[in-house]
């Protein structure tokens, strides 16, 4: 799939993140237990995006002691992860949902390991900051 059929995929599916009545109109309607574990999984992505959200703020306001640049850094890094997940989430959500009525493959996705090696980076990056006693 080249990259301009994937543009107007996403810009697809971004329209229907707030008309969900017309992925209905898609293909047949799947086993309602596969639905739901779809919603179920969508809102693990939430609780994670809300964690890393919440992690972002703490670094920022709990850690004073830290260098400028280390806590906006981190802080920032959390942020942004947690907005990227939130997205995800949703975007998931229809994708998934798509397949399923369409009795396709669900669609794979490189973002679960894009987000754990940030995650991994950010919690690497805060070892490092206190064995080195917060390089104040």
């Amino acid at each position: 799939m080249g990259k301009v059929p994937r543009v107007i995929g996403f810009v697809r599916n971004i329209r229907l993140w707030f008309a969900p009545e017309e992925i209905r109109e898609e293909g047949s309607t799947p086993d309602y237990r596969f639905s739901l574990a779809n919603e179920r999984t969508f809102l693990a992505w939430l609780r994670t995006a809300l964690a890393l959200i919440g992690g972002g703020f703490a670094v920022d306001q709990f850690l004073p002691d830290l260098r400028w640049g280390w806590r906006v850094g981190l802080a920032f890094a959390l942020l942004a992860a947690g907005v990227l997940c939130s997205l995800r989430a949703v975007n998931h959500w229809v994708r998934c949902e798509r397949a399923m009525r369409r009795g396709e493959d669900l669609p794979g996705s490189r973002f679960p390991a894009v987000l754990s090696l940030a995650v991994a980076v950010v919690a690497v990056a805060m070892i490092v900051l206190v064995f080195a006693g917060w390089a104040g």
